[in-house]
Order: structure tokens, then C-alpha cells, then sequence
């Protein structure tokens, strides 16, 4: 439920905030401290770092669903790095890896998840170089990185990226496919 703290082992305060683009996104997950960041990478990273100074917590689960060139709905996906597709040319930061801690402990919660870089950009449809293709990533996982919080993404397949009729996209098993990782972190106490 929105505004529960949950204890994170190994750290400090032990709070965890699972973050996603939509509240859509956010409904089936239960036990713990949620925030909507909004849609697109701008304002992921906008409003997470406001969060992140509001709330102050230890541990930034991002999630969401994405979509991929091969991977079938609803496959989950770990980010191995958020990769920042808009950016173009060597003065943009364009890469943030995930909390190595969380990123392990996640996979070993999480066994049938694929663990690859996960693309983000502003556009929807195939602009990304990388399998998965997502919109608030790189956003969420740099404000993070900027506040010294330690963070990870996690993605479920909706959809194929060149797919256009959105009535062929899987959004509700993607999104039951979300809430059950969830609580098999948090269950697990790989991400409590």
C-alpha cells in the first residue's frame, strides 16, 4: 500500500521506493512505499529526484512495462544498464548502471528474469538500439545515481516494438506479471 516503508537489509534506514511512469502500473503492487514518476525521461527524472529528497529512501525499484524486439509477453526484464537513447554525441551522459547489490540480489529472486540493458527514450517505437525499449529509466535510475540511492529496473514485456495496433499489446498480463516479481522480491527479502 502507498506509504508503507519497507526495510531494506543492509542499509541504513532500510526503505525501499518502487517507482513507476503510471499508476496503472503501480495498482497490483502492495506492501510497499509507491511513487508515480510520469511518462518520458524528462520527467521521470524530474520528479524522482524531488522524491528522492522528500522521502529520502535507501533502495529505488523502478518498474514498469516495455517493449522489445524479440522477448514475448509478459517476460521480465532486470536492467543490466539504463541506456539513454535520445542522447547523442560524447557531452551527454548516456549510460547508468543499476546498484550492483540490488541488481544480484533481484536476479537470484527473480531466476527466470533476462538481464540486458534496457533503451530509454522519449519515442515510442523502435527507436532504441538495445532488446527492451522503455521510457522513464535512465531518468529514474540518474536521479537516483545523482542522490546517492541505490536503485535497479525492472520491465515486463507488453509488447513487441514494431508492433502499431496497441489492441495486440499484452498490458494486463504484463502488468500481473509486475506485481507478482514484486512480491517475489519483497517475499524473498531480496528487495524488502
Amino acid at each position: 500500500m502507498p506509504g508503507t516503508a519497507a526495510a531494506v537489509p543492509g542499509t541504513l534506514c532500510g526503505v525501499l521506493l518502487v517507482v513507476a511512469a503510471t499508476e496503472r502500473e503501480l495498482e497490483l503492487v502492495r506492501g510497499v512505499d509507491t511513487f508515480c514518476c510520469g511518462i518520458g525521461p524528462v520527467e521521470a527524472a524530474l520528479q524522482t529526484a524531488w522524491v528522492l529528497t522528500e522521502r529520502r529512501p535507501d533502495a529505488v525499484l523502478h518498474l514498469g512495462i516495455a517493449g522489445a524486439r524479440r522477448l514475448a509477453p509478459p517476460t521480465l526484464v532486470l536492467g543490466s544498464e539504463s541506456v539513454y537513447e535520445d542522447a547523442r554525441g560524447p557531452l551527454v551522459v548516456a549510460r547508468v548502471e543499476p546498484s550492483a547489490g540490488l541488481l544480484e540480489r533481484a536476479r537470484a529472486a527473480l531466476p527466470d528474469a533476462h538481464v540486458l540493458p534496457i533503451g530509454t527514450s522519449a519515442r515510442v517505437g523502435g527507436t532504441s538500439a538495445c532488446e527492451v525499449e522503455a521510457m522513464e529509466g535512465f531518468g529514474v535510475l540518474r536521479a537516483a545515481a545523482a542522490a546517492g540511492v541505490a536503485a535497479v529496473e525492472l520491465r515486463a514485456i507488453s509488447n513487441l516494438i514494431d508492433e502499431p495496433d496497441r489492441g495486440k499489446w499484452r498490458f494486463d498480463e504484463a502488468f500481473a506479471a509486475l506485481a507478482d516479481a514484486v512480491f517475489r522480491l519483497v517475499d524473498s527479502r531480496a528487495i524488502p
